[in-house]
């Protein structure tokens, strides 16, 4: 907003600019002069236009409450101020009626995979898709968890795709939500993000750090320092076996203690966080002993490991979405290879009774889904099963905001809705603290201060 003080500079300047332009019969001279005098007024901020949302109902995301009947006043990418009441905007400003409708921060979601989305030919797609395919395919992707609300994701694991999707966005090339990615997962020979598993020998080779594989501490830095490198924003390992590789075991542990130990230290050096996917218990504990910032989906998860985390202060990341769409996939004929199969029916519906103990037993929560393990956009599904798990609602919806923006340390950018943060706002229509369902009706998606999605305007599902 322009200051008193530089109003009247402006107003100073103006005047003798018209002063001077009277006495100037040369219109090259004035037309300079006018150019120069509104360059300075954009400058100044003068004839910036504003939004101004009207809220009917405003999540207070950091307070765990909801506000009624609040004005958000948006300037370029940043939220100017939040006020009560309804606001008249000014002549030029623009002005969005979100009255009938719960306005949120934009959601996070802490796992997903963007470049790919399941599918019964996804084990072949891998012999057939060029770097280019998955490309071009990802986009779609990007633009569905967009418009289901998400606007800051954490992608963990790809091809390294991923990397260059989150520079495009980034740079307002393609239309996609925030990205943090780690651009390829770290396993050992074998283990469950080996990108050779399942086929001929003589296809395999003997891929290494470059490609994300490792054997022994030495290789366990090299890979974190060539993923730094690359440009990843986050260190993902494989602590255990997982559901969805072709590989027998889902649960075993994968890393010696040496080598988690040497990833976790080498990415702390760098600032980086460590993200451990896990389904067994022994290789969970081995990952929150190393220091790893977080377990994802953690299925097998025991009490002693419960406590252990609470010591340590390691979030679980649960992923429910992908459990349940796993086990509810596996039933369907030809869908996963058998060895997947039968993994998926084991472990997968396992998930959301766990997520239940860790919850209850004061585990700290980062919500976060698998999205591509079941098809993008479908994000909201989580809130749904984490609510049916016991988790109350309003907490719900802070796990996917504010509580998110603090688990990734960014909390001073997003996650609430206050002045000077970043402007990624939301909304759906009805209120999602009586009724978490309506999460799947986003109608409304700003991020940066940029509308990707307008409110059309429609009657609450539940009463205000």
């Amino acid at each position: 907003m322009l200051s008193a003080k530089a109003g009247g500079t402006v107003a100073l300047i103006l005047d003798k600019m018209v002063n001077f332009l009277l006495d100037q019969p040369n219109l090259i001279q004035m037309r300079k002069l006018l150019l120069t005098g509104t360059a300075l007024l954009l400058s100044l901020g003068v004839f910036a236009q504003k939004t101004y949302i009207h809220a009917g109902k405003l999540f207070d995301a950091k307070a765990g409450k909801m506000l009624t009947e609040q004005t958000i006043v948006v300037e370029g990418n940043k939220i100017l101020s939040v006020n009560s009441g309804y606001q008249n905007p000014g002549a030029n400003d623009e002005s969005i009626d979100l009255k009938n409708a719960t306005v949120m921060p934009g959601l996070m979601d802490m796992h997903v995979h963007i470049e790919g989305e399941t599918s019964p030919t996804r084990y072949v797609d891998g012999f057939r898709d060029n770097e280019a395919d998955i490309a071009f395919k990802s986009l779609a992707f990007a633009e569905k968890t967009l418009m289901a609300g998400f606007t800051t994701v954490r992608d963990l694991g790809g091809s390294g795709v991923n990397i260059a999707l989150r520079d495009a966005i980034a740079a307002g090339r393609v239309v996609g939500p925030r990205i943090y990615t780690a651009g390829k997962s770290i396993a050992p020979t074998g283990g469950h993000a080996d990108p050779t598993n399942g086929v001929r020998r003589d296809l395999m080779g003997d891929p290494g750090p470059d490609q994300g594989v490792i054997n022994g501490p030495f290789e366990a830095r090299k890979a974190v320092r060539q993923a730094v490198k690359y440009g990843s924003d986050v260190i993902k390992v494989t602590a255990t076996g997982g559901v969805l590789s072709v590989a027998r075991d889902g649960s075993a542990p994968q890393f010696q203690q040496d080598e988690l130990d040497a990833v976790v230290q080498t990415a702390k050096d760098f600032g980086m966080h460590v993200a451990a996917h896990a389904h067994g218990d022994e290789g969970m504990q081995r990952a929150v002993l190393a220091g790893v910032h977080s377990i994802e989906h953690g299925t097998l998860m025991s009490e002693a490991t419960m406590k252990l985390m609470k010591e340590k202060g390691t979030y679980l990341v649960p992923t429910i979405t992908a459990g349940m769409t796993a086990a509810q996939l596996a039933e369907v004929p030809g869908y996963y290879p058998e060895v997947v199969a039968e993994k998926a029916r084991r472990i997968g519906a396992q998930i959301q009774d766990t997520f239940a103990k860790a919850y209850k037993s004061g585990v700290k929560i980062a919500f976060g889904t698998d999205a591509g393990v079941y098809p993008h956009g479908d994000n909201y599904r989580e809130f749904v099963y984490m609510s049916e798990a016991g988790m109350p609602n309003t907490e719900v919806l802070q796990s996917a905001t504010y509580r998110n923006a603090v688990f990734m340390g960014i909390e001073d950018k997003l996650g609430q809705i206050e002045s000077g943060k970043i402007a990624d706002i939301v909304a759906v229509s009805g209120d999602p603290l009586i009724d978490i369902s309506l999460m799947k009706n986003i109608v409304f998606v700003m991020k940066e201060g940029k509308i990707f999605k307008k409110y059309e305007e429609c009657e609450f599902l539940t009463t205000l």
